[in-house]
């Protein structure tokens, strides 16, 4: 997919979002709870993922502070 048309898609998806969020205070209790619960689903996942890119830099980029000098005996 070029850019062009990721940001386009971008834009559309952007557009959809922004004409929902317009009609909300005219929509049912409903479809304002289910709204809400997308919008729960979509938060808790880039929060997730953003745990895990964290976790997973921490541990690979050597930042992890925790790790020890490993000593062996010395050879007589």
């Amino acid at each position: 997919m070029s850019s062009e048309g990721f940001l386009k898609q971008m834009q559309t998806i952007g557009e959809k979002l922004l004409l929902k969020l317009q009609n909300l205070p005219k929509a049912d209790p409903v479809e304002i709870v289910f709204f809400c619960v997308v919008l729960l689903f979509i938060g808790t996942v880039l929060l997730l993922m953003i745990i895990a890119c964290s976790c997973c830099c921490y541990s690979c980029c050597g930042c992890d502070r925790r790790r020890e000098i490993q000593v062996h005996p010395a050879a007589h």
